[in-house]
């Protein structure tokens, strides 16, 4: 059994703990073991600890000394720490760090400006989605969508989830054969292949030469009626315009709200509608350190709902529905992080230990964010309203 802080005063690392612990003893909600290199052992907090956070040499105990977020995430995906037990209990903690960042955060913040946009965007999207195909296939169900389910009850598998979310999409904005979408960041081919089952075109766009590639496969030995272009949002234009437009999680990507929305109305049809769903947060360019580094680099930007909806009512586009989906992101980001667990292993030996750690700390920490409402998430449907024919707002006067 582990001794409590203030037991163990004469061992050579008690002053860095009862520094830690009169930092976070207020905050603690859950309690801890700290198990040191050579069976030195520390509790936090009161009761048996669910979480175990194992240091593992010098570099790991600095990291865990400073209380910096940052440090701690780069000591785990190093190797230096280790955590056992809880996931979700482990990534609530963060609550008790500090992460002030400043010129990480300024520099994301300009760096489109002198980069310029669309190699800020292909270079974010590459740092996140190059992988191998194979990696991200581990974790996700076989419809391959990278964004939440709807789910009917917490029990459902995620795979029957993430097909309602799909036909959602499909039947919001009023597709039947024949019909020409637009799919902006075709990932794995999600709605490409849920759709062109179904004799829709759909033209999906990518800047990932990885998800470009399996797209350009899945279509061709599916036969699809579909289309992949490596091309940025921004560049694209297209003789014809749209029936509707779909964009499953790719909003986070997409920060200038005007200019999104002006786009959206010189691709769409008159009467045509847009799908999109994104995890959200109330301030718009509020994430973490570790994220914006080593997750989602580059201009993105979680999806901010309330400044969303205040550009759409300078625009021509109608807001059709908003579903709050937070709850729906939690279970899908859960039973990602529970797979991507049970596949440690083959991760570890195809594609190494750093990235198994590095998504293990963004999926079950993503996870513990919609679970505690620290995040949101949200399905939007919009339409483009025909000027020849009564508008959705006019409907009922």
């Amino acid at each position: 059994m582990g001794q409590s802080v203030d037991a163990l005063l004469t061992r050579p690392y008690d002053k860095i703990f009862r520094l830690i612990q009169k930092r976070v003893a207020d905050k603690l909600k859950l309690p801890v073991e700290i198990q040191l290199w050579g069976d030195h052992t520390y509790r936090l907090g009161k009761g048996e600890p669910t979480i175990q956070i194992l240091v593992k040499n010098r570099h790991g105990l600095a990291a865990l000394r400073d209380l910096d977020e940052l440090k701690i995430c780069e000591a785990y995906m190093a190797g230096n720490l280790d955590v056992a037990g809880d996931m979700l209990g482990f990534a609530s903690l963060r609550g008790l760090l500090s992460d002030y960042h400043p010129l990480h955060t300024l520099w994301r913040r300009i760096a489109p400006l002198f980069v310029g946009r669309e190699q800020t965007d292909r270079q974010a999207i590459a740092g996140h989605y190059d992988f191998d195909n194979e990696f991200y296939l581990k974790f996700m169900d076989p419809t391959r969508c990278y964004s939440q389910a709807v789910f009917e009850h917490d029990d459902e598998s995620l795979e029957e989830a993430q097909r309602r979310k799909l036909d959602f999409a499909i039947d919001a904005c009023r597709l039947k054969a024949g019909d020409h979408v637009l799919d902006v960041g075709g990932g794995w081919g999600s709605f490409t292949e849920h759709a062109g089952q179904r004799g829709i075109q759909v033209t999906s766009l990518t800047i990932s030469q990885q998800s470009e590639a399996f797209l350009t496969d899945l279509i061709e030995r599916l036969q699809l009626p579909c289309k992949v272009l490596n091309q940025d949002f921004w560049e694209h234009t297209s003789p014809q315009p749209y029936d509707a437009i779909v964009i499953l999680g790719v909003m986070e990507h997409l920060p200038d709200y005007p200019a999104v929305l002006r786009h959206l109305e010189r691709l769409l049809k008159p009467g045509g509608r847009v799908y999109l769903d994104a995890s959200a947060y109330r301030e718009k360019y509020s994430k973490p350190t570790f994220v914006s580094r080593y997750i989602f680099p580059g201009d993105h930007a979680y999806f901010c709902l309330h400044t969303f909806l205040e550009e759409v009512a300078k625009s021509k586009m109608d807001v059709l529905e908003v579903h709050n989906d937070r709850h729906n992101y939690y279970l899908t980001c859960k039973i990602w992080a529970e797979k991507l667990e049970d596949a440690r292993d083959e991760i570890v030996s195809r594609w190494g230990d750093m990235l198994y750690r590095r998504f293990r700390l963004y999926l079950w920490g993503s996870a513990q964010a919609f679970l505690s409402h620290e995040m949101d998430a949200y399905r939007v449907v919009l339409e483009l309203p025909n000027n020849g024919s009564v508008s959705h707002r006019d409907e009922s006067s």
